[in-house]
């Protein structure tokens, strides 16, 4: 018995091995289309003989290949590189046959034309709804000339994204910097040089210091190294990721893949009669047109920028008087930034870090959301992990275990960079009549636990930003697993518009921000004190600190993904351009020519963000006019906190986004909530 196929609640890791996964899902993908076969034949297009057996089909499939992903994500490895590349090219082929089966279709088209369809439960129709959405983007109306032609572009895409997202991983392992004596690395941290220390040892030195891309070893650098050109050979490799440019220029260039990858979704575009992808991507979002979203940009812009400038120079400012530095280089931004902070509020975010040990801010967050939303959260340390590193979790409400999720918090060798929260198993209604479980995976890259000179672990502990961090993947997975809806194609986050899903992560950040809540997620993790009222006061104080800096450098990102997918064509090919074009209206810094920020721009090239990076802000105007609410009636308040629990987690993709966020605010939303939450007014 494969132990992927195994009919169980949660996946048997200590089972599964990579030798299982090509069975598993040749398997899967050939009952499925024999499935679907027969279904067609039978001719009996209703819910339970038609819809059902499919959902369940697409299930098995889903579990199947949610552990492939995952392992690919965490557990990266030369052997596995391999399987995915074979198995994402059976999936996509799989997925482009289905959803180009004009029999399987017309079954669908039956079932939401007939009589039944009327007795059917919401989350029943929106599904079917949304199946059949996705016929049509899937091709299902070309003709058999266009249909070999989309299938082609799928399969190449599907192997471009993939090589891209390598690169960008081999690109970031394989730069490092070490240094024999701490006397180089002046500025930085205990913190700092105790990890950098524990990854010359990792690497097989004796003594010394060791300085990799990975965010946790690359941010302090930033922030704190006192010698600036050591600061420049960082931000430079970084910002030259598998790119022509930097000390690595073409080793991993992404250069092609960006070409081919725009090329291929254009021409997807194309076949489906989208005048570009920026079209095809708000097929499935909640804003309407491109110009609905380039203007929501442009307007967040227009009332941003000039805080971002006088933020800037400010910054300048400060560095020539107090340190006599007349240019401001990229490299210096953190650097010069994080004195700026500490000498305006007397803070920092490494001060911080002793009152975020991991351990107190996870489980003062389950104490956050426990108050929230009536439930609890407890560890299984009897449930056997993929790794070492991750730990398993259930939620209960009531008494009764309602969702699962495994949480795998640091940074290590072979593992993707980022943050992000996948699902494992989404919840269903099955045969007997019984709940399958909804279980997340939650995936960060922090500072491990390092061990002292005694030999004695020393816990992770977290900045400030790491803790919004964690929040904000735990607000997606209580997305997923809260959910009440039985249908999966829109149980938890399934159905949800992309530029809705990120409501509930960035809402779940307000409790890194208030008072009572930041004396539930802090204790100094030696002497147990609580976050003094002082530091508390400072650290609430710096909160709104260059915050229009940050807002211009996501819309800049933001507009660059989306004019990029609207107007590229084969006469207007140069991404570099449409970037340099971007920042000529928004940006406030602008890099050294040499940067590739775009060649490592994942989420856009290798994720699912491809004209929609702008969701993160759309989303945000969401999560801050709903915690507006929360302002007006208590951060705390159980009526309020079960309301949006209802309103919003609950229902998953089971109704119009707009419909849930007026049902919860009792009104359309406004921008307003965001710019007070950043500090800026108008």
């Amino acid at each position: 018995m494969n132990p992927l196929l195994a009919d169980a609640p949660l996946p048997l890791f200590e089972q599964i091995t990579l030798e299982h996964f090509e069975p598993a899902l040749d398997q899967v993908l050939a009952e499925n289309r024999q499935l679907v076969e027969s279904l067609i034949k039978g001719k009996s297009f209703t819910w339970n003989d038609f819809a059902y057996p499919l959902e369940s089909a697409d299930d098995r499939l889903s579990k199947v290949w949610s552990v492939i992903s995952h392992y690919n994500s965490v557990l990266n490895s030369d052997e596995l590189r391999e399987i995915y590349k074979r198995l994402i090219a059976k999936l996509t082929e799989y997925s482009t046959e289905m959803g180009q089966n004009k029999e399987l279709f017309n079954g669908y088209q039956s079932l939401a034309d007939g009589d039944e369809y009327e007795t059917l439960t919401q989350a029943q129709k929106q599904s079917i709804k949304h199946i059949i959405r996705g016929f049509k983007l899937s091709g299902v109306a070309l003709e058999d000339a266009e249909k070999e032609e989309y299938s082609k572009l799928k399969k190449e895409m599907s192997e471009l994204t993939n090589s891209f997202s390598e690169n960008v991983l081999d690109a970031t392992q394989s730069w490092t910097l070490y240094f024999e004596q701490p006397e180089a690395l002046k500025g930085l941290p205990d913190s700092a040089m105790q990890l950098l220390e524990s990854q010359a040892k990792a690497q097989g030195k004796e003594r010394g210091y060791l300085i990799t891309l990975d965010i946790p070893s690359y941010l302090p650098v930033m922030t704190y190294c006192d010698d600036a050109s050591i600061r420049e050979k960082l931000y430079q490799a970084y910002l030259t990721r598998a790119s022509d440019q930097g000390p690595d220029a073409g080793k991993w260039d992404n250069s092609d893949n960006i070409q081919r990858i725009m090329t291929c979704r254009q021409s997807l575009s194309k076949l489906l009669s989208f005048d570009n992808h920026a079209e095809r991507s708000l097929a499935t979002k909640m804003a309407d047109t491109p110009d609905e979203v380039i203007k929501f940009l442009e307007q967040l812009a227009d009332k941003a920028i000039d805080y971002a400038r006088n933020e800037v120079e400010e910054l300048k400012s400060f560095m020539q008087e107090e340190y006599g530095v007349d240019t401001l280089n990229a490299w210096d931004v953190a650097y010069y930034s994080e004195k700026l902070r500490q000498a305006r509020f007397d803070i920092s975010q490494e001060e911080l870090k002793p009152y975020f040990p991991a351990p107190v801010v996870i489980q003062g967050m389950f104490d956050v959301v426990e108050k929230l939303f009536g439930i609890e959260v407890k560890q299984r340390p009897e449930v056997t992990t993929f790794h070492q590193d991750a730990c398993y979790y259930s939620i209960y409400s009531e008494g009764e275990e309602i969702a699962g999720f495994y949480l795998d918090l640091y940074a290590r060798k072979d593992k993707r960079g980022g943050a992000w929260m996948a699902d494992c198993r989404a919840r269903r209604r099955l045969e007997d009549g019984s709940m399958q479980m909804p279980v997340a995976f939650l995936v960060c890259n922090f500072t491990p636990p390092v061990t002292d000179e005694k030999g004695d672990s020393i816990d992770s502990l977290l900045t400030h930003n790491e803790v919004t961090t964690l929040f904000h993947e735990f607000g997606h997975g209580l997305h997923h697993m809260l959910t009440k809806i039985d249908v999966a194609g829109v149980s938890g986050i399934s159905g949800v518009p992309w530029d809705v899903v990120e409501l509930p992560s960035q809402f779940l950040e307000n409790w890194c921000w208030q008072e009572e809540s930041i004396a539930m997620i802090s204790r100094h993790h030696k002497t147990g004190e609580a976050l003094p009222k002082a530091l508390l006061d400072k650290m609430l104080a710096a909160k709104h600190f260059q915050s229009g800096m940050m807002m211009m450098r996501q819309l800049e990102f933001a507009l660059f993904d989306f004019i990029l997918h609207r107007d590229y064509s084969q006469d207007n090919s140069d991404v570099q351009a449409v970037l340099d074009s971007v920042r000529d209206k928004v940006s406030v810094l602008r890099p050294p020519e040499y940067t590739r920020f775009s060649h490592s721009f994942s989420h856009i090239f290798a994720g699912g963000y491809s004209a929609g990076y702008y969701s993160y802000k759309w989303a945000e105007v969401l999560a801050a006019d709903a915690f507006s609410r929360f302002e007006e009636e208590g951060i705390f308040n159980a009526e309020t906190g079960m309301d949006y629990r209802q309103k919003v987690l609950e229902v998953g993709g089971s109704i119009e986004a707009i419909d849930m966020f007026t049902e919860f605010r009792g009104r359309k939303p406004s921008v307003e909530p965001l710019l007070k939450q950043a500090g800026i007014t108008v």
